[in-house]
């Protein structure tokens, strides 16, 4: 694969890991098209594995907590491009807060991926999102649907 075209796809794909936390950030549901394949497979401590983006995207409605924000913070992205998919992972550091308010949680995070190269550009195929610590204490209730 020649230079140019690696570096343009490890660029694509650490853009991706950013509009992942921008659309969980700004509760931006009806994007996740942008950044996930429609067979997304996604597993976490709080969701379990889930399949599918429509699955994906109501699981993420429902589980919004009203009046809470996030802020995610992703670091340490490391890519292995080959060919049409990739192996990406990452830590994350995601604030949980209400507004003008310090954080009542942080919680750090270690993310798996694999993404594909697909018509509109690298999306996730699958995510795997670990707790690795947690500061703090929940105090909220979900959002009633």
């Amino acid at each position: 694969m020649p230079m140019d075209t690696l570096i343009a796809d490890r660029i694509e794909i650490a853009d991706l890991f950013s509009r992942f936390a921008l659309l969980l950030d700004e509760k931006r549901w009806d994007d996740a098209g942008t950044v996930f394949t429609d067979d997304v497979v996604g597993r976490s401590p709080r969701s379990g594995d889930i399949r599918g983006l429509d699955t994906l995207v109501a699981f993420m409605r429902q589980a919004e907590v009203e009046g809470e924000h996030t802020q995610h913070l992703t670091t340490d992205l490391l890519v292995d491009v080959r060919g049409d998919q990739a192996a990406a992972s990452a830590n994350s550091l995601v604030y949980f807060y209400r507004d003008g308010q310090a954080p009542y949680l942080t919680s750090g995070l270690r993310l798996a991926c694999t993404a594909v190269r697909t018509p509109a550009g690298w999306r996730l195929r699958e995510t795997s999102t670990s707790v690795v610590w947690m500061q703090g204490a929940a105090t909220f209730t979900t959002r009633s649907s």
